[in-house]
């Protein structure tokens, strides 16, 4: 059983204005540390471009058209002051989600054990009706409900370790018993969601908030005692993960203090949990992560526990 490794040039063709953090150079970062010999291993595909109707499994269609609507045709456009559209947006976005349904696909049919998706811009801000926090589509929302509506998941957990918190996969999960939605991230920190008391209506929604110069021993903590436990108590059929790495120490979005082998430890620690109650099964969609250099060290990190190292 082997790790799949998703992706595609279009990431690049998703611009933004200068000086913007979420940048085209972010996945030639990723692109650098995943071609380092150790990494041979990897099975490599290139994300499909999905069909807009799959969009609609965590977004009402008239949102859907209403954003393919509003991509220029030249140009930059901005949704508001941090989600911009060019014109090579929507096939960036699509083939984000296609990504990420592929990776469903190759490890709920089983032929890998496990899958990252390395594919911008990011998701997991983008509410049902909403874009924001640089995000479009949400991308590991769509896998989850995939996982569900095209392999019969009956239990899907998403655990989202992005310094930000996921107010978009909370509101799209807000009501769904069937998807736990588990995250850490820094708070108060944009996007202002995320204390403890927000649980959802099924009891679904954990978060674990941590505070400003928190590092990796109290995140650490924070998994083991505050996320871990309610995954095994849940049994999910499979893990999805939000992998953003910018509670890194070198980004400069935040206020964390995480090295790059925390995040080799959490994923770790979720393929133990995956072993035990979802036949080894991780889906992994990258989300933030600003700093270049600790993008690349984390991302090296991440995969390399994927392939059991």
């Amino acid at each position: 059983m082997t790790t799949l490794y998703v992706s595609h040039p279009a990431s690049f063709d998703h611009e933004v204005p200068e000086g913007h953090p979420e940048r085209p150079a972010r996945m030639r970062a990723v692109e650098r540390a995943l071609e380092d010999e150790r990494f041979a291993g990897l099975v490599r595909a290139s994300a499909p471009k999905a069909e807009i109707e799959a969009v609609t499994l965590a977004h009402p269609r008239a949102y859907v058209d209403a954003l393919v609507a509003a991509v220029p045709e030249h140009g930059m456009v901005g949704i508001d002051s941090d989600t911009i559209l060019s014109a090579g947006s929507l096939e960036a976005t699509l083939r984000a989600v296609g990504g990420g349904m592929h990776a469903v696909d190759a490890v709920v049919g089983g032929g890998c054990r496990n899958a990252f998706v390395a594919m911008r811009p990011p998701g997991h801000h983008a509410e049902r009706t909403r874009s924001m926090g640089f995000c479009l589509f949400n991308h590991a929302a769509i896998a989850a409900r995939h996982a569900r509506q095209k392999h019969g998941a009956e239990r899907v957990a998403l655990v989202d370790w992005d310094v930000h918190h996921g107010n978009g996969s909370q509101d799209i999960f807000w009501d769904d018993a069937a998807v736990l939605y588990c995250s850490t991230h820094q708070m108060p920190l944009y996007p202002g969601t995320g204390a403890s008391s927000e649980r959802g209506e099924k009891d679904t929604i954990v978060n674990v908030p941590l505070r400003p110069n928190d590092d990796g021993e109290v995140f650490r903590e924070a998994f083991e005692t505050g996320i871990l436990p309610r995954l095994e108590s849940f049994r999910p059929d499979v893990i999805v993960i939000s992998a953003g790495f910018d509670a890194h120490r070198l980004d400069p979005l935040a206020n964390l203090r995480l090295e790059a082998e925390d995040f080799g430890w959490a994923t770790r620690r979720l393929m133990d949990v995956a072993d035990r109650c979802a036949g080894g099964r991780i889906v992994s969609i990258l989300e933030g992560g600003y700093s270049l250099e600790g993008l690349g060290k984390s991302v090296a990190a991440h995969v390399d526990a994927l392939m059991g190292r």
